[in-house]
């Protein structure tokens, strides 16, 4: 019992720690060394009396002798767990009670023993970390319970469109089961926060409804034409998905104009928002990688203005990509400019930006993909229909949006009897007309 440094206090003033005893001189030592650390102590001087106190209050750790009469300290602390697992248990004992520790180890199943006589720092230390692991468990049992609660109100507000949805949900399945790939480890409860993260900016501006859908798939597409393994595809899709998550800090203001007519003070505070992004998901292991790309994805190449002072390969090359397929995606919905510009015009955008604020060698991936596959290309007549009109085979030149936001089908797509049929069906059930845009009439 001999302080061999300075103790400093602990910031916790309401935890409750439990001393048993039938010596006064050892109870009043444990006192003073625990009650200026800012703990609520309680003591007790026989085993009956100990259990009779925590029917009446909460402890979160106790300190129990090994020797005392009645009932021994091994005793003691199985019936605190059986009635009380919560409480932690540590076991004060003498060097001679070793065969009694190991029943008290097995049968109490305590978290350490301490010999007497105990060093300060020791116990104080051994304390600390007791209840430090008691919170980091509970914490991540509240954390548990806080994802299956999330997942099971998500369950529960699908349940009534899944039929009309099937198109979506087989998408995110499928995106998915390639994130399960790159991050092994990532539990399966993992998905469905991150269906929750890419859905609520969307939910806040309709306007906003799948365009993080459609640059995940582009930055999919880029990624796998310039080689990245498929670990780095992964860890781009989510961050593509959730890149524009710190936008919910935004106000209205800076999210209802394009950025060409924001002042620069709101050209600022709006650049800002991949920083909150990053620091929301940060505290998620699994995210991490993901983060960082969302950190700098609107580092110009060039390193003009940029705030990390990161230029040229120096900046991640997941987030130089992510930057390409977004403003490709924004000029387009009119999220940049002043005006919606058409594919064609948007790629002419992104390469005379190509060498300053974009990585050439992504750039020129986007224009071979523009050259080569169909799902880029410019329509040149675009007709508006209304779900009765519908054929089988049209194309969609626009996403198909619910008034309040919610996205049915991405443009591009093909429509099917089936899918002019869910359309309709939502209509009748939503009491709301949908316009289409088409190819074709």
């Amino acid at each position: 019992m001999n302080q061999t440094a300075t103790l400093e206090p602990t910031p916790d003033a309401k935890l409750t720690l439990l001393f048993i005893d039938d010596e006064a001189n050892i109870l009043a030592a444990l006192k003073r060394l625990f009650r200026p650390l800012g703990y609520h102590i309680l003591t007790a001087e026989s085993g009956t009396e100990a259990l009779a106190l925590l029917e009446k209050e909460k402890v979160d750790l106790t300190i129990c002798d090994m020797r005392m009469p009645q009932m021994n300290g091994a005793e003691v602390l199985e019936q605190i767990r059986i009635k009380w697992p919560d409480v932690v248990r540590i076991l004060l004992t003498g060097y001679s009670d070793i065969t009694s520790t190991i029943a008290a180890i097995n049968r109490s199943e305590i978290y350490r023993y301490i010999s007497k006589p105990w060093d300060d720092n020791d116990i104080v230390l051994t304390v600390n970390g007791a209840l430090e692991r008691k919170y980091l468990l509970a914490e991540k049992q509240r954390l548990d319970a806080l994802t299956q609660r999330q997942n099971d109100e998500l369950k529960a507000l699908n349940a009534s469109l899944e039929d009309k949805v099937r198109q979506r949900t087989e998408e995110l399945r499928v995106a998915l089961e390639s994130l399960a790939h790159a991050h092994e480890q990532l539990k399966k409860d993992y998905f469905a926060t991150i269906r929750v993260f890419a859905n609520l900016m969307e939910l806040r501006k309709g306007a906003m409804a799948g365009h993080s859908r459609r640059v995940a798939q582009l930055c999919c597409n880029i990624a796998r034409r310039m080689g990245l393994p498929e670990t780095e595809v992964g860890n781009l899709e989510v961050a593509a998905l959730l890149h524009n998550i710190g936008k919910i800090g935004l106000p209205d203001r800076l999210l209802d104009r394009p950025f060409a007519e924001l002042s620069r003070e709101e050209r600022a505070q709006f650049d800002k928002h991949p920083l909150h992004a990053a620091a929301i998901l940060m505290a998620l292991a699994p995210l991490a990688d993901a983060a960082q790309l969302i950190r700098y994805h609107r580092e110009h190449y060039s390193g003009n203005g940029n705030s990390s002072g990161l230029r040229a390969s120096a900046i991640p090359l997941g987030a130089r990509i992510l930057l390409v397929a977004s403003d490709y995606e924004s000029l387009q919905e009119g999220f940049i400019g002043r005006d919606k510009l058409v594919p064609a015009q948007a790629l002419d955008m992104v390469i005379n930006g190509r060498g300053t604020r974009y990585d050439p060698a992504v750039v020129d991936v986007l224009h071979e993909l523009a050259a080569h596959e169909g799902q880029h290309g410019h329509i040149g007549t675009e007709f508006q229909l209304t779900s009765g009109q519908l054929r089988e085979g049209m194309l969609l030149t626009r996403d198909i949006v619910t008034s309040n936001g919610m996205l049915l089908l991405l443009k591009d797509s093909t429509l099917s009897a089936e899918h002019i049929r869910e359309i309709q069906e939502f209509e009748q059930a939503a009491g709301e007309q949908i316009t289409i845009h088409t190819h074709s009439i």
